[in-house]
């Protein structure tokens, strides 16, 4: 049995309460042009106590950060398996030259 993942692409990061249990893998770019990639489920678990105790989260169900993963997070980002540079091969890389 396999579990089935959903997607989201937001414009910052966002935990909310009506995405718990939804088993989403959520992506967003950051102000710097770096693209995070986090699960939504797991970030949660690990830090329920203080999401929990935030006033934003009582209020709104919800906490977002515009900027960044908060850095109580950062341990949990999804690793992207794909390289950050293509590599191109050319003829002096493959002894042609």
């Amino acid at each position: 049995m396999s579990i089935k993942l959903n997607t989201l692409t937001t414009k910052r990061f966002v935990i909310r309460q009506s995405l718990i249990g939804k088993n989403m893998i959520i992506t967003f770019v950051t102000k710097k042009g770096k693209t995070v990639t986090y699960n939504h489920d797991e970030v949660y678990n690990r830090n329920k106590e203080r999401f929990d105790s935030m006033k934003c989260f009582q209020k709104y169900k919800s906490y977002t950060n515009t900027n960044n993963i908060p850095t109580f997070c950062r341990d949990v980002e999804v690793e992207d398996d794909s390289p950050d540079i293509e590599t191109v091969f050319t003829m002096e890389s493959n002894g042609y030259v």
